[in-house]
């Protein structure tokens, strides 16, 4: 059973680490990690290289998501907890993508797309919540923040069972500590909206 769970993590890690803005910005020659903020992410893609680049990278990193937990789920045999490693590994592998100097992306859509592939129904009020948020402040990292500490939260409060609230705690933890300079940017009022132009990154 190990071994077919090390392998579940290995095929997910794999799959995060084809990060999807890094992978589009070479079609334009452009590394994302050079502009904007500096993060190999959905929102620095759209404020880099546009609307349509930005879109091949949602649909990008969700489907990477959904395979890894796909992969670890019927490829290993062990359902939901196979599914659970190759998501949460793929999430990993985004933050820190081998083919990549491992200097990827902050996790949040890969994390959705797992998310939704585990438990449905709390992925879809976090995302709603996330919608909120940015709708009423334009700050994508405060949705996100918001929504990852929420998440263990509400995996409790709806009685789910111990492997999801520990996956829950995991994934929330990684996507807040890689958005600590976003929290503290919010904190100093410096950080950009949606739909403004970041500072470059020297």
């Amino acid at each position: 059973m190990v071994i077919w769970l090390i392998l579940s993590g290995l095929l997910g890690y794999i799959l995060g680490s084809a990060n999807s803005s890094l992978i589009v910005g070479k079609f334009y020659g452009v590394d994302v990690r050079k502009h904007g903020s500096g993060n190999a992410g959905t929102t620095n893609t759209l404020r880099t290289l546009g609307k349509k680049a930005a879109l091949l990278v949602l649909i990008g990193d969700m489907l990477k998501g959904v395979l890894a937990y796909a992969a670890g789920y019927y490829i290993t045999g062990h359902g939901e907890i196979g599914g659970m490693i190759g998501g949460t590994v793929a999430v990993i592998g985004h933050v820190w993508p081998v083919y990549f100097g491992f200097k990827g992306g902050k996790g949040v859509l890969t994390s959705l797309a797992v998310l939704l592939m585990i438990d449905w129904l709390v992925a879809l009020i976090l995302l709603g919540l996330f919608i909120i948020i940015v709708l009423l402040t334009r700050y994508v990292s405060l949705g996100s923040v918001v929504c990852a500490a929420l998440f263990p939260t509400l995996a409790v409060i709806m009685g789910r069972d111990a492997a999801v609230i520990l996956f829950s705690a995991a994934i929330a933890l990684l996507v807040i500590i890689m958005h600590r300079s976003n929290i503290q940017r919010l904190l100093k009022g410096k950080e950009a909206k949606l739909g403004e132009k970041k500072q470059e990154v020297t």
